[in-house]
């Protein structure tokens, strides 16, 4: 059976499936998976160099923000 965001096994009622995948330099951008949408990726074009953040009510699970944070310049 196909678990979302394509994880391994299911999460217990009423908790939420995440996956957040870092990337490989240039080569494949970031991800971040959470209850089955994709919030954040090179396809949505809203990842960046540094720390890629993605905040979410924790009740509901709808997204309220992303943002990118460029560690590298400053």
């Amino acid at each position: 059976p196909r678990h979302k965001c394509g994880n391994q096994k299911s999460c217990p009622p009423n908790y939420f499936a995440f996956k957040i995948i870092s990337g490989a330099a240039n080569v494949v951008g970031p991800s971040i998976c959470f209850d089955d949408r994709i919030l954040m990726s090179s396809v949505k074009n809203n990842v960046g160099r540094g720390l890629n953040i993605a905040l979410v009510n924790g009740t509901d699970g709808k997204l309220l923000k992303t943002g990118t944070f460029d560690m590298y310049s400053g």
